[in-house]
């Protein structure tokens, strides 16, 4: 696996912790990151403040169904489930598109599809 892969890996499994320095330590400090239809942050602070959303309650539950890497991009599809402070828990399929800037992430693209229980990420 590519040292990209890995340090994409790493990122998911920060999360799946709630890891905020192993998330951190994956970013430029002028790190994007854009949530089509959601919302867009600048910063490793702003980053910082989305790991743990004070609308979720624990770590999300990430599953990765593979990497794509091209030149600076990584590409990472899998399906993400998490548990909000009001209401039944969400399970999203997502492609999300890690751009490096030498070894750092510098943008990460988070392209997120609500699943209905019983349909999988495949027939999203």
């Amino acid at each position: 696996m590519s040292d990209r892969k890995t340090r994409v890996e790493t990122y998911f499994e920060g999360f799946r912790r709630s890891d905020h320095a192993m998330i951190l330590a994956l970013l430029s400090d002028d790190v994007r990151w854009d949530m089509p239809g959601f919302k867009h942050l600048s910063g490793k602070a702003a980053f910082d403040a989305e790991i743990e959303n004070p609308d979720f309650t624990g770590s999300p539950t990430l599953s990765i169904d593979r990497l794509i890497e091209e030149g600076d991009t990584v590409v990472a599809i899998g399906e993400v489930v998490a548990k909000p402070k009001a209401g039944p828990r969400v399970r999203l399929a997502y492609c999300d598109v890690f751009t490096f800037t030498v070894e750092l992430i510098s943008r990460v693209e988070s392209y997120l599809v609500p699943l209905n229980e019983g349909q999988s990420a495949d027939s999203a």
